[in-house]
């Protein structure tokens, strides 16, 4: 199984930016699509971006749309969350997440599809 370790979380003001960097292990990443959750106190995990497989294809949250940029790199075996003109509204745990079904068409939105996660990490953006 992928095991997935999230940094790059921290405290920043409004407007600010973050770059969230995911490293993977496992010999197949490059098979499979990935994906950015996060979850505030109190509140469901929700999506945030995911990216296919071939990296041809992205998907984000309305919310986040135009402001977070998600990467992956096949090489490297990471995956990346740019996250720009943060707002108090982003301040969550954010999770990196790998869907195991090989060469999988497109990325879903649901977490009920991935079954490998990270720890997570803190965002905390201030006003």
């Amino acid at each position: 199984q992928v095991q997935l370790v999230e940094s790059g979380g921290g405290l920043v003001q409004v407007g600010d930016s973050l770059r969230l960097s995911c490293a993977a292990s496992g010999r197949t990443f490059r098979s499979y699509p990935f994906a950015w959750f996060r979850q505030a106190p109190g509140t469901e995990r929700e999506f945030v971006a995911a990216i296919s497989w071939s990296t041809t294809n992205t998907y984000y949250a309305d919310s986040v749309k135009g402001r977070f940029t998600i990467s992956k790199d096949n090489a490297r075996k990471m995956v990346y969350l740019q996250m720009n003109n943060l707002n108090t509204e982003d301040t969550a745990v954010y999770y990196c997440a790998c869907d195991e079904t090989p060469l999988r068409i497109g990325a879903s939105e649901n977490p009920r599809d991935y079954n490998a996660w990270g720890q997570g990490t803190q965002v905390t953006v201030s006003p």
